[in-house]
């Protein structure tokens, strides 16, 4: 069952007379005829007892009528308070929020939205899972509409648990409206509210309430996307294959809501649960391609990040088959394929498949960022600049692609632009940090932006911060060992690389070619870590 709140869209009449009533415009008209009503009683009764001349009711009666719009445009511009008269600070038909009106003039004025994580109402708080990926389903149908700019899933999700002020966060994310919503999970019953409000004068367009099973959940998800296209007046087609591209299955949209949970969660041990999940969710549908490409992305990760098994080379290459085969007019879809064919080591298949992937859809941040990973790791160097140039643009908070530019522009001799660069990706991870204070890849590569930017002690304290969370694991202790190498301390940042374990000669070319490490590159232990890195046989899963 759906309950309609509120109508699907506001015309600007019924916004103006929302505002009357804020402005109380409205209480001072009933007021002021009230009033106006007992003067001129009490003076029909009274003026002929007081001699007054016959003209001084009509006198009255006029200066009532001209009063009454003085006294309204008095209210609009005007509240009366126990303190007297005091000027409204909100200009005409905006908002009782907190936003002025020169921050009113930042927001786009096209149709924009942002997709806030949902918040779980669950009695045992234990679906926040479910609430992002329901929220994050909406906003990848939204994203396909080519007229409708869409804020991506980290930028909208990093306000996940902080009060709501959408005109503030309209402003940070350049949207004008912003979508929010709650989950209600009982056994298979679901309930879920959702509200679209206008970040300028903060008034819900509309708002809905759905009470359905789960097994429902796709045209819920459906419904919800449908109804904020219709309220901002955009046309929401469906994607290449869409039904190929999801599921039917609650089951295993399920395990794939949770697979994704885990996938954005930094870790070894949460790619491996999110490997899990997906595999359980293709089980059960094989044709399930998002589970398939979010299985190789997943296996694909651990082989770049931790430890390149045969397994997980063998998962990658499977899993990308098979997302091609079944949607190989999905740009993702050649992402995952080529983040396989990387870890292979075959950069010129890996090529080919991102230069797919933009073709198909060129503000992609993925495919601009790993395939500015692969030119990095070949010393292309202008072309990496222009890949992460167009990654930190469309996904505004990302940390990584700022971070990495930095070091490209370095290597490239532009040491303004890579101070900029550092500078940018600071601020990134630090505001991050705040949400996700455990993140060690964000304080991982921040301490190499902290080192560009002359702040070496803080970059220390980072490090010191980053190894007492996860210091067993190779990247952090990959990317400390860059942060010695660039604070001249040879020896910390070699026993980092000793204690990294790293295989693989993907690796080995990558610290080759790492400009982080060049006061390394020429040790003799170094380049004895590396012939063992290219030697040495690759370890387990775990």
């Amino acid at each position: 069952m759906r309950r309609d709140y509120l109508a699907p869209t506001r015309s600007r009449w019924a916004r103006y007379f929302d505002e009357l009533k804020r402005r109380k415009v409205l209480q001072a008209a009933a007021a002021y005829a009230i009033v106006a009503w007992i003067l001129l009683q009490v003076a029909e009764v009274t003026f002929e007892p007081l001699h007054f001349p016959d003209w001084a009711l009509t006198v009255l009666v006029v200066l009532v009528i001209v009063g009454f719009p003085i006294a309204m445009v008095l209210a609009w511009f005007f509240d009366l308070t126990l303190h007297g008269f005091r000027k409204d600070a909100a200009p005409a038909l905006q908002s009782a929020g907190p936003n002025t009106a020169a921050q009113t003039a930042t927001l786009p004025t096209g149709p924009s939205v942002a997709v806030l994580a949902f918040e779980d109402m669950s009695p045992e708080k234990d679906q926040e899972y479910l609430c992002d990926g329901i929220a994050e389903e909406i906003l990848n149908r939204l994203a396909q509409i080519e007229a409708l700019g869409v804020a991506s899933r980290t930028s909208s999700f990093r306000f996940k648990g902080q009060p709501t002020d959408v005109s503030s966060i309209g402003l940070q994310l350049n949207v004008a409206t912003v979508l929010e919503g709650s989950v209600r999970k009982a056994g298979d019953d679901l309930r879920i509210t959702t509200q679209l409000i206008n970040a300028e004068d903060g008034y819900h367009l509309w708002a809905h309430s759905y009470d359905r099973k789960l097994e429902h959940i796709f045209e819920i998800q459906d419904e919800i996307a449908t109804h904020v296209a219709e309220a901002l007046e955009v046309t929401l087609r469906a994607g290449p294959n869409e039904e190929s591209f999801t599921t039917s299955d609650a089951q295993a949209y399920d395990y794939y809501l949770k697979g994704v949970h885990y996938f954005h969660r930094w870790g070894l041990r949460n790619v491996r649960y999110a490997v899990d999940m997906f595999g359980k969710a293709v089980e059960i549908d094989p044709a399930f391609a998002r589970a398939w490409a979010a299985l190789a992305d997943s296996y694909a990760m651990a082989c770049m990040y931790w430890n390149a098994t045969d397994d997980n080379l063998a998962g990658a290459d499977t899993a990308s088959m098979k997302a091609l085969e079944l949607l190989p007019g999905l740009a993702e879809s050649h992402v995952s394929r080529g983040l396989s064919h990387f870890v292979h080591g075959d950069d010129r298949e890996a090529i080919a498949e991102f230069e797919t992937a933009l073709r198909l859809n060129p503000e992609l941040f993925e495919a601009n960022y790993f395939y500015g990973r692969i030119r990095f790791q070949r010393a292309e160097l202008n072309r990496a600049a222009e890949l992460f140039e167009s990654a930190q643009r469309i996904r505004p908070d990302d940390f990584q692609a700022p971070i990495l530019l930095r070091q490209v522009y370095r290597s490239l001799g532009r040491e303004d632009e890579a101070l900029a660069a550092a500078t940018r990706g600071v601020i990134r991870a630090e505001r991050h940090l705040e949400l996700n204070p455990d993140d060690t890849r964000a304080l991982n590569l921040g301490c190499a932006g902290l080192i560009e930017q002359g702040d070496k002690d803080k970059a220390m304290q980072w490090a010191r911060r980053s190894l007492a969370i996860d210091g067993d694991n190779a990247d952090t202790l990959y990317n400390i060992a860059c942060t010695y190498a660039l604070a001249g301390e040879p020896g910390e940042a070699l026993d980092c690389l000793e204690r990294a374990r790293l295989r693989g000669m993907s690796i080995a070319e990558w610290a080759e070619n790492d400009s982080d490490l060049a006061s390394l590159h020429d040790d003799p232990r170094f380049l004895a870590l590396m012939d063992r890195f290219k030697q040495e046989p690759t370890t387990s899963f775990d």
